[in-house]
């Protein structure tokens, strides 16, 4: 089955709370990137995506945190494509230490993980 990943620091711009605490729902947005490039892979199309089954939230994301975000297609329907995704923290910045520290992490922290389907319409499908 088709994976992709995609890799994006969150900016001052993505803080959405206090702390510099950014929204979760930045995390459906990349996932929703993931997504077309799956569907553009395997149908040759954008698609929609119809709606998410399961969304877990497992650790916070903060401005300046480097996000790494994967999907891969774990289910083939005649339009539908059930899809599983995740997102992991890979560096952290360090203001304990300066305004400009960061460390990458030896061991990506899983910020959020979820389970959702997408549909390309059949006249829209160009493989396959």
């Amino acid at each position: 089955m088709e994976k992709a990943v995609i890799r994006i620091r969150m900016g001052a711009h993505d803080a959405h709370y206090g702390g510099e605490l950014v929204d979760g729902a930045k995390m459906l947005q990349l996932f929703g990137d993931v997504a077309t490039e799956l569907l553009i892979r395997n149908d040759g199309d954008e698609g929609l995506f119809a709606g998410y089954e399961k969304v877990e939230f497992l650790a916070p994301v903060f401005a300046g945190d480097y996000i790494e975000a994967s999907g891969e297609i774990v289910h083939l329907g005649n339009s539908s494509r059930k899809m599983s995704f995740e997102a992991r923290k890979v560096i952290a910045p360090r203001k304990d230490l300066n305004d400009s520290a960061a460390d990458v992490l030896a061991e990506p922290v899983t910020v959020c993980k979820a389970i959702g389907t997408c549909v390309v319409p059949k006249d829209k499908q160009r493989k396959g």
